[in-house]
């Protein structure tokens, strides 16, 4: 990889643990079409060990404000979800899993546009739980269904408890892709340059929010996936 490439990737991923540390997701969304045009076998084993990071800082910060209950359920879906991403990444070409990635980044930017809610009852949060396990596994894009089902509560509490289920859910993909040789040395070191930019990401989000509120962060981060994924499905037709 070269040092422009690395960089690049860097970049995008500061930006996007920016958007997960504000809003409680987003680091698929924002990072994963990047990271497809620059370095494809990266996907999705570097973007997911890079969450766990993030997410295990907000949930630190937003302890006071977790709902263990509501992710509870949640993760009872998240796992049998896991284990059907993991063979699908199994069985998917790399263009099948581009073009994949690009409709779930446009999915989700639809679902967050339209600003869709259902109730965070048991039933959803299951279901919730196991499609953000099948694509947050294949993709490293699992946030639009947790996202959907959490949208109505309070900020905080919205970053603490995405962050909490994603915390878990991201080890859960990390050994199944581990299992499925998804995961290598290669990732794992990119992963650990690439921690710099994720805590930069994090720090940079505790002071952007004074300028750049909630609703304007989530407009500007839905602009740039739309172009990510719009230039990820170009790509695969040149």
């Amino acid at each position: 990889m070269s040092t422009v490439t690395f960089a690049a990737i860097a970049v995008a991923v500061c930006l996007a643990s920016c958007m997960q540390a504000s809003i409680g997701f987003g680091m698929g969304m924002l990072a994963a079409p990047v990271v497809a045009l620059l370095e494809p076998e990266l996907l999705p084993g570097t973007l997911i060990m890079s969450a766990t990071v993030v997410t295990l800082m907000v949930v630190i910060r937003e302890r006071e404000s977790l709902d263990l209950r509501g992710t509870g359920w949640a993760l009872v879906g998240r796992v049998p979800g896991t284990i059907a991403g993991a063979l699908l990444l199994v069985w998917l070409p790399q263009r099948g899993l581009a073009l994949l990635l690009a409709t779930v980044v446009l999915g989700g930017v639809l679902f967050a546009s339209l600003g869709w809610q259902p109730a965070p009852v048991r039933r959803n949060l299951a279901t919730a739980g196991a499609a953000s396990g099948l694509l947050g596994t294949a993709t490293s894009i699992g946030g639009p269904p947790m996202a959907v089902v959490f949208s109505g509560a309070e900020s905080a509490k919205v970053r603490g408890n995405l962050s909490a289920f994603f915390l878990v859910g991201s080890l859960m993909s990390i050994v199944a892709l581990a299992a499925t040789g998804k995961v290598h040395a290669g990732t794992a070191v990119v992963f650990v340059a690439l921690v710099p930019a994720v805590i930069l990401g994090y720090v940079v989000s505790r002071h952007v929010n004074r300028f750049l509120d909630r609703d304007r962060l989530r407009t500007v981060s839905i602009a740039v996936s739309t172009l990510g994924a719009v230039l990820l499905i170009g790509q695969q037709f040149l």
